[in-house]
C-alpha cells in the first residue's frame, strides 16, 4: 500500500506540506471487519517528526463519561456531499459534535460494541463522511484547555442524516494496546522515553497482522500523531 502522512498545514495544496512515508501498518489483531470492532491501527513512520507550532501531539483520552466533555469536533478532508465523490475539499473541514448515550445509540445500531461511541449533532446534518475514516473526534473539558482525541472515525449509516449519529472507535479502550505496541516497536509514545537512544534492536510487534492545540484548523494533523509511531 502506498501510504503517506501529511503534516504542518490544513491545506493539502500548501507548499509547506510536510510529507512522511509509512514503513509499516500495525492493525489490531482482533479487528473484525463484519462488525468493525477494534477498528484501529498504528502507523510506523519512516522518519521522525520535528514538532513546531503547526505540528504538536494531542493528548490521549482519559476515562470519562460523555457529560465530561464540554466541546467536541470532528475534522477531515472527506466528502461534503453524501453521494458526490468530487465534493472533497483540499482545505481541512470541521464540524461540532455531541456525544450520544451508548444505550440509546445501541437501539439504532444493534451491532454496536463497547469499543465504539456515537456522536452527531441533534437536528442537524453535521457528520463525517466517505474519505474521513481514520480521522479524529476531539474533545475538551470545562476544567482545562487541553484537547483529547476521544474517538476515531469508523463507520455509519450513510452520512449527514439528521438525528443519525456516526460511529467512532472509542480510543480510551486502547491506551494499553497502544502503549504495548509502541514499546515493542521501539517507538514508545512516552516523550521522555523517546529522547533516550535505543539500546536494543527493534522488536517486531506480535500485535501486527501485516506489515494543547489552540486552533481547530490543525486538529486532524495533531490528532493523527496520537496513533502514529515515530
Amino acid at each position: 500500500m502506498d501510504l503517506s502522512v501529511v503534516l504542518g498545514t490544513g491545506n493539502l495544496q500548501s507548499p509547506s506540506l510536510d510529507i512522511k512515508g509509512v514503513s509499516s501498518i500495525i492493525i489490531h489483531k482482533d479487528f473484525k471487519k463484519p462488525s468493525m470492532d477494534n477498528d484501529i491501527a498504528l502507523l510506523l513512520l519512516n522518519s521522525r517528526i520535528t514538532f513546531s507550532g503547526l505540528k504538536e501531539p494531542i493528548c490521549m483520552p482519559r476515562k470519562a463519561s460523555p457529560a465530561t466533555w464540554r466541546e467536541c469536533w470532528v475534522a477531515g478532508w472527506g466528502q461534503t456531499k453524501t453521494d458526490d465523490r468530487n465534493s472533497m475539499k483540499t482545505d481541512l473541514m470541521k464540524v461540532p459534535m455531541i456525544l450520544m448515550d451508548w444505550e440509546k445509540c445501541s437501539k439504532l445500531f444493534p451491532k454496536l460494541t463497547k469499543n465504539m461511541l456515537c456522536a452527531g449533532y441533534e437536528n442537524e446534518s453535521y457528520d463525517a463522511c466517505q474519505g474521513d475514516s481514520g480521522g479524529p473526534l476531539v474533545c475538551t473539558t470545562e476544567s482545562d484547555k487541553k484537547w483529547y482525541q476521544v474517538g476515531i472515525i469508523s463507520w455509519g449509516r450513510s452520512c449527514g442524516k439528521k438525528n443519525t449519529p456516526g460511529i467512532y472507535t472509542l480510543l480510551e479502550n486502547y491506551s494499553l494496546w497502544i502503549k504495548k505496541v509502541t514499546e515493542l516497536e521501539g517507538r514508545p509514545y512516552n516523550a521522555k522515553k523517546m529522547r533516550t537512544p535505543l539500546q536494543k534492536k527493534l522488536i517486531r510487534s506480535q500485535a501486527s497482522e501485516s506489515l494543547e492545540p489552540s486552533s481547530p484548523k490543525f486538529w486532524l494533523l495533531l490528532c493523527l500523531l496520537s496513533y502514529m509511531l515515530f
